[in-house]
């Protein structure tokens, strides 16, 4: 329960820190924290498969998209000033975030082998990778495919129209010149 709280805050600082964040790249690495903090909290719960597409999908190929589209609309600005090198000050935060990753993954593989505690009821039918456990793949193509159909074929079109209108709003202003040419002699006899 305290990991769930762990989890809960991390997501709640990150969505919080993406709307107040100064310029837009700092928002996306907060989507990123946010993402990842789904993972594992999608990973407490023993849906494997969701948190590994939740870090595929999201964390791969929106937040990358993301990216793209914050690139094309800075285009037309002027370079970015070469900033103070912050990479020492980054090497102890990212040993506690290895760290604590370790702990997270040396606590649930023992925990796996211990057991679950003294007292606790454990569901035998609901395993992961069953068919119609949570979070299982079957479970989820067949949601996905039914249920929220609709839902996931909206969500790629307004994907699909936000590419378009940033290519299209990250476009030349100038329009098509045309290119002299030199007038061709004609040969007379």
């Amino acid at each position: 329960m305290i990991g769930f709280w762990i989890l809960a805050l991390a997501m709640i600082a990150s969505a919080v820190f993406i709307i107040t964040a100064k310029k837009p790249v700092y928002s996306v690495i907060g989507l990123l924290a946010n993402f990842i903090a789904l993972a594992i909290t999608y990973l407490t719960l023993h849906a494997e498969f969701i948190a590994v597409i939740q870090i595929v999908v999201y964390s791969g190929a929106i937040l990358i998209l993301f990216l793209f589209v914050i690139a094309l609309l800075s285009s037309g600005t002027k370079a970015f000033d070469v900033g103070p090198d912050r990479m020492p000050k980054a090497a102890l935060p990212a040993a506690v975030i290895a760290l604590a990753a370790l702990a997270f993954v040396l606590i649930g593989t023992l925990r796996d082998k211990l057991g679950p505690p003294a007292g606790t009821i454990t569901a035998t039918s609901d395993q992961t990778g069953v068919a119609g456990a949570f979070g299982s793949v079957a479970d989820f193509g067949a949601s996905l495919f039914s249920i929220n159909l609709l839902p996931f074929e909206v969500t790629s079109f307004i994907l699909m129209v936000a590419v378009i209108g940033v290519v299209l709003l990250a476009g030349d202003d100038m329009p098509a010149r045309k290119v002299a040419r030199p007038k061709r002699e004609s040969i007379t006899r």
